[in-house]
């Protein structure tokens, strides 16, 4: 097959691959990504839509036995399961970011908080927030930025989760046909999304729309990527009442 690598330490890599019958190529069907969550989210956003096969890059981050780099290049020649990930996408204008965990508004001035509207499918749900910025996180990202803002995660829909609101809130969790509008009523803001180096600033009365994307990410061998065992011993501190 052949692929394109993508990723970190790559010379780390690269050796193992004609035995699985690998090959580097221009006319690639299949990314290979080396490296973390980062590695991934790169690779969709300049290659959307072409086929992932992520593998943790073992020189930066532990793995379990099983999800070592060798090992998961063996059991994706032996098999593949493919997820599709939905996307999230927020739009101003013409202007759109697209991610596979979220989307994100927030303050251009760290020292200022900003002042927005939040609206759901059409009926207001506040008339104004206060802090710094608001959420719009996807099933696969809810372990992410969403979390850490809620210490909560979700398996179905859409997150809405508000940063730092000086007000108390609810966070919530939203159909996954849901349209999310945001007015700026104070900022400037900014729309981002994911690691993407794309930033579209938001002027005062702006208003964004955040949904879910038509497309998708064709991942393969998801589950063996997002490991808990693996993820366990990277962060032996954040979860070490499981171990």
């Amino acid at each position: 097959m052949k692929i394109k690598l993508l990723g970190k330490n790559l010379d780390d890599l690269r050796p193992r691959l004609k035995k699985f019958d690998l090959e580097e190529a221009d006319d690639f069907e299949l990314i290979v990504t080396h490296g973390g969550d980062g590695a991934l989210l790169g690779a969709e956003r300049d290659y959307p839509g072409v086929p992932k096969f992520p593998i943790r890059d073992a020189a930066t981050a532990k793995t379990c036995p099983f999800h070592d780099p060798e090992m998961r290049l063996r059991d994706f020649v032996r098999h593949k399961e493919w997820t599709l990930l939905p996307k999230i996408e927020g739009n101003y204008l013409d202007q759109k970011v697209v991610g596979i965990n979220d989307i994100i508004l927030y303050n251009d001035d760290r020292l200022s908080a900003l002042r927005y509207r939040v609206k759901i499918d059409g009926e207001l749900y506040a008339s104004e927030i206060v802090g710094d910025g608001a959420v719009l996180a996807s099933v696969h990202g809810s372990t992410a930025y969403y979390r850490s803002i809620t210490h909560s995660t979700f398996r179905v829909g859409l997150g809405l989760a508000f940063s730092n609101s000086t007000e108390e809130i609810n966070h919530l969790v939203l159909d996954s046909a849901s349209v999310v509008e945001i007015e700026v009523l104070r900022g400037p803001a900014v729309l981002a999304a994911d690691n993407t180096p794309i930033r579209i600033e938001i002027p005062e009365h702006g208003i964004v729309t955040l949904r879910q994307s038509a497309d998708t990410a064709k991942i393969c061998n998801l589950k063996d990527f997002m490991c808990p065992v693996c993820r366990q011993l990277r962060h032996p501190d954040k979860y070490k009442t499981k171990l």
